[in-house]
């Protein structure tokens, strides 16, 4: 990874072009349709965030934006890259280096300390072991947990947990940001901690964020909010 600019994140947020995307789920008893006939246009560097009840559909769209779900119809273009189109290992790629995934669960994996954890999707990435610790120690400075290198999850509070969430989003210095529920399971103090650390990226680090969210005041430091309801965004 070659720093520059700040002297530690070289890469800038993602243009992102949704058109007309709709995805749908077929069961044994009916067809879900999750997401409907989506048009959005995301600049590079901006923070948004999308607000609705369980079942909107924001989870399916950040899935497909990460492009771990593919649309039944439609395109969504990434920096001129269309993910529906695109092949298993280039999406395999994309999702290692240009896209950070900040999820409700936190998911660290339990037997690894803070530090492991970060390091792990920096050596998938093939990056020099010296520079994963440099950037592993780094990375939990900027997050506030200098000092929390050695603990494993068990020994961090919830709040805790989701900033290294954050700083493992981070390790592979991704261009775009997702976040999903990310406050789900913390108070409203660490709500707060988290939300504004997230649009922090964008404003700061010039990263492209997008998160999702049920409560209205997990979005309220965001500048851009979009509400969504059965599938589509709606008027705020």
């Amino acid at each position: 990874m070659t720093e520059s600019g700040n002297g530690f994140f070289a890469t800038r947020g993602v243009s992102i072009d949704v058109a007309r995307v709709h995805k749908t789920y077929k069961t044994a008893a009916e067809e879900v349709h999750a997401v409907r006939d989506l048009d959005w246009k995301v600049e590079p560097g901006q923070a948004l965030a999308i607000i609705g009840p369980s079942g909107c559909g924001k989870t399916t769209l950040l899935n497909l934006l990460g492009g771990m779900d593919r649309p039944s119809g439609g395109r969504i273009v990434v920096d001129g890259e269309e993910l529906g189109q695109a092949s298993e290992r280039a999406l395999e790629r994309y999702r290692l280096l240009k896209v950070g995934f900040v999820f409700q669960f936190f998911n660290l994996i339990p037997t690894l300390t803070a530090s492991e954890n970060l390091e792990l999707p920096m050596m998938v990435a093939g990056m020099d072991p010296w520079k994963r610790t440099q950037r592993s120690a780094r990375l939990l400075e900027m997050v506030g947990l200098g000092a929390k290198g050695p603990k494993r999850p068990e020994q961090l509070s919830g709040g805790e947990q989701q900033r290294v969430a954050v700083a493992l989003a981070l390790a592979n210095d991704p261009s775009l940001i997702l976040a999903d529920e990310p406050t789900g399971n913390l108070d409203s103090t660490t709500t707060e901690v988290i939300a504004t650390l997230l649009v922090s990226l964008a404003a700061q680090h010039g990263k492209t964020v997008i998160m999702s969210s049920h409560d209205p005041k997990a979005v309220g430091c965001f500048p851009s909010v979009h509400p969504m309801r059965d599938g589509v965004f709606t008027a705020p």
